[in-house]
């Protein structure tokens, strides 16, 4: 069993003519048959036979109005794909007034506007809904990203996908699912990228997951970023509560690692400079002590030894 897949359409460019100067033409045309028509139907009057201009110019009014349909406008950044009784001919770029053939399609090739197959080329911006995913831990996160793009190919976006914006709604939702599903939220292993921790990093799989899936449609992908991250609702407190813990956890290991490198300085400083001699049992002491004053969360009232430093 065989299928076949669709042929990828590429974009073409076309020229058509200067629609002012195609419009005095026209106007032009259009007057001198009615002086025509005027002067042939006086002749009829007269009971001359009608000559065979007065047919023609008779036939030459829906010629002309046919003609005029060709006319059509295009502002920057803005292009029309040209189909000729279901044939692609190519791509109006060009902004202006331009006239081209009146027998061009107008269908809307699968857009849900029927403007002549014209497609905005400027950026445009999706600005995606929060979605419930499970990060590579299992664990239910809410993502939301914001996707900045803009149509490359018209032909592709034409006729490669039958809504090419409605394309890119649906591939953007299902690209940030896949990737929220390959990190995790956080706390990885030793230098493994987080979807918390590594935004940019993030954002920049996702760009390149778009273009891949985007490039069907002839749409090209400028920016690509995260707007929304958090833990579901059902387990948010639980991972809060877990956060402050391990937020208390790394202060009370600066905090010990700062005592002991103060503590060990005191030590040395007495020594070198003959301060005082402490046997092992004192510098325990006052290890325990500066320890305790240096830890302690409230604050430390001392005893004043009045005796001898043994007593």
């Amino acid at each position: 069993m065989t299928t076949e897949q669709a042929s990828s359409n590429r974009e073409r460019p076309i020229q058509v003519h200067n629609g002012w100067i195609m419009l005095f033409v026209l106007l032009g045309l259009l007057i001198g048959n009615i002086v025509f028509f005027i002067y042939t139907a006086s002749h009829i009057e007269r009971g001359a036979p009608p000559p065979l201009v007065f047919f023609l110019s008779i036939l030459m009014f829906p010629v002309l109005i046919i003609l005029m349909t060709g006319l059509f406008t295009l502002q920057p950044n803005e292009a029309r794909v040209v189909v000729l009784f279901g044939e692609y001919c190519g791509t109006v770029r060009d902004s202006g007034f331009h006239w081209g053939n009146p027998f061009y399609s107008n269908g809307h090739g699968g857009r849900r506007d029927g403007s002549r197959n014209k497609i905005s080329l400027r950026a445009r911006t999706l600005n995606g809904e929060k979605l419930k995913v499970n990060d590579k831990r299992g664990n239910p996160i809410e993502i939301a990203a914001v996707l900045v793009w803009r149509v490359q190919d018209t032909a592709q976006a034409v006729f490669d996908v039958k809504d090419f914006e409605l394309y890119v709604q649906t591939q953007s939702e299902s690209a940030l699912r896949h990737i929220a599903s390959q990190y995790s939220y956080d706390h990885g292993e030793e230098n493994e990228i987080t979807l918390r921790t590594n935004g940019a990093e993030v954002s920049a799989a996702l760009k390149v997951e778009l273009e891949e899936r985007l490039s069907r449609a002839g749409v090209a992908v400028e920016e690509a970023r995260l707007t929304h991250l958090a833990y579901a609702p059902e387990i948010a407190q639980a991972m809060l509560r877990r956060q402050q813990a391990e937020a208390v956890i790394a202060a009370r290991q600066k905090i010990v690692q700062g005592a002991v490198s103060m503590v060990d300085m005191a030590l040395k400083d007495l020594a070198e400079k003959h301060v005082v001699q402490l046997d092992d049992e004192r510098k325990a002491a006052m290890v325990s002590n500066l320890m305790v004053v240096l830890c302690g969360e409230s604050e430390v009232h001392p005893v004043v030894n009045a005796g001898t430093l043994y007593t």
